[in-house]
């Protein structure tokens, strides 16, 4: 089994959508990459800050799910990053109401000295060079390094985002994301684009209507499982990251086959989170109901045809 550093937000999020509102619970994507990676028991550490007002309970939350907190670094007189939004009707549309970046705006990750030889780094959205940062301290190249980011860091930060981009196996982006990066409305394109930048993988995120895998002329799409009713979206795609990270980190196996089925977890992770308001659903998780939603996946995507 792979260790695997996970890089990112620990944070604070306010969240408003057709169902209700929250006040200040726990958010970021480091938060649920590594609860969504913690389903396979992998050997994991988060890097990340938050300011004197995180609580405890949810530093040894982390913990308790076997997720090495040692590189979340405390500033006791800072405030934690915190962002608000408000999600439309569609619930894949959203208004962003406040960003404080508060102890973020100067964050510099430090790596535990035992997990700097890690196989397996996920770097979850954050400028692209604090995620080359990270990428520098390792003391061997990890065999996978995965890199998530958005449309934010295209607009403000595009030189530094291609320069991590070149050092990185897999990159994970939404499709308006992809033809941003590409400038290529076909997602077939853009993904051929985007591999000729660096990353090997391209892993594009579309939402309620699942993600794609793209490998040299290798195609691999994944449904994303029909829902009765989604409460919160919020984390989704870092869950799905975290997913599909997590299983490659168990299995130590990074071949295009392999990452079908990372796809297929991340998936049906994802396909958790979205039932309840952050990262409420993926604390309780099961192995039990993770079998039993593969098992629907599974069915929703089989078939038998005869080819004459």
């Amino acid at each position: 089994m792979s260790k695997l550093v996970i890089v990112g937000t620990v944070a604070f999020d306010a969240i408003e959508t057709p169902f209700g509102k929250t006040d200040k619970i726990l958010g970021g994507a480091a938060t649920y990459i590594g609860l969504s990676a913690s389903n396979f028991n992998v050997d994991s550490a988060a890097v990340s800050v938050v300011g004197g007002d995180f609580p405890q309970e949810y530093l040894d939350l982390l913990k308790n799910k076997n997720v090495d907190i040692e590189g979340i670094e405390v500033v006791k007189e800072g405030k934690t990053f915190f962002w608000s939004g408000k999600y439309h009707n569609d619930m894949n549309s959203r208004d962003t109401l406040v960003t404080e970046l508060n102890v973020l705006e100067h964050f510099n990750p430090v790596v535990p000295e035992n997990y700097k030889d890690a196989e397996v780094v996920m770097l979850g959205n954050l400028h692209p060079a604090v995620q080359q940062g990270v990428l520098n301290q390792m003391t061997e190249k990890p065999k996978l390094a995965i890199l998530d980011t958005m449309n934010f860091w295209m607009d403000i930060a595009l030189d530094d985002l291609l320069s991590v981009i070149k050092n990185v196996d897999v990159i994970t982006i939404n499709d308006e994301e992809a033809r941003q990066l590409s400038g290529e409305y076909s997602l077939v394109v853009a993904a051929r684009k985007i591999q000729e930048m660096g990353p090997k993988y391209v892993v594009i995120k579309k939402g309620e209507h699942g993600a794609l895998l793209f490998h040299d002329d290798n195609v691999f799409y994944a449904p994303a499982l029909p829902l009765e009713e989604v409460f919160d979206p919020t984390g989704a795609g870092d869950t799905f990251a975290g997913g599909f990270a997590g299983y490659l980190a168990k299995t130590g196996d990074f071949s295009f086959e392999n990452m079908k089925t990372a796809v297929i977890y991340g998936s049906t992770l994802a396909s958790f989170c979205v039932e309840k308001f952050g990262t409420e659903r993926m604390q309780t998780i099961t192995d039990k109901e993770i079998y039993k939603r593969l098992d629907q996946f599974k069915s929703l995507t089989q078939f038998d045809i005869e080819l004459n």
